[in-house]
């Protein structure tokens, strides 16, 4: 059967991450990524985790200290265009994830945006270790989400095939606008 664009997100992940890795989830949202990519580097990885909304913080939170791996997880309440300045020059990312659009059972009107997403993706790609890769799962079924999603796909056919490796993941016969997944994997 084929894999929804999360549960391949989770796969793309799971290849390119080892125990001890520094890795990023750009958008956290309810925090289901973040316990994911938190179990994956494990207890000498670190996870930074993105968002703007106080209540995805709470969620992620929560669910961290559930699990009991908060001890190796950094939240930020700020958007994911602060990655530049949060992360030092030096730190070498081997994975991040993005999902884009709106928070689920949220105010629809806090989405990300391409101007955003874009100086996230700037300072990964300055950060991504070789072999890394950067997951970006774009909804767009909300006002801004085509334009978003109309941003993701220039930007990932513009970066350079000597550097880096996109694919993308689409089922193209679904209602609803199901989701898009972007892999890039440098070289």
């Amino acid at each position: 059967m084929l894999q929804t664009a999360l549960h391949f997100s989770h796969t793309l992940l799971k290849e390119s991450i080892a125990e001890g890795d520094t890795v990023v989830d750009a958008t956290m949202g309810n925090g289901n990524d973040t316990v994911f990519l938190a179990e994956l580097v494990g207890p000498n990885g670190i996870v930074y985790a993105f968002d703007v909304q106080e209540q995805a913080l709470t969620n992620t939170t929560k669910k961290l200290t559930e699990a009991g791996l908060s001890d190796h997880v950094q939240l930020f309440h700020q958007g994911h265009e602060t990655i530049e300045t949060t992360l030092t020059k030096e730190t070498t990312v081997a994975a991040a994830i993005f999902n884009l659009g709106y928070l689920p059972k949220s105010d629809k009107q806090i989405i990300t945006t391409p101007n955003t997403t874009k100086q996230a993706l700037e300072a990964l790609l300055l950060r991504l270790k070789n072999k890394g890769r950067i997951i970006l799962v774009v909804y767009y079924g909300h006002t801004g989400g085509e334009a978003e999603l109309a941003f993701v796909q220039d930007y990932c056919q513009a970066l350079p095939q000597e550097s880096y490796s996109v694919l993308t993941y689409q089922f193209i016969n679904q209602r609803n606008n199901p989701p898009i997944l972007f892999c890039i994997e440098k070289k």
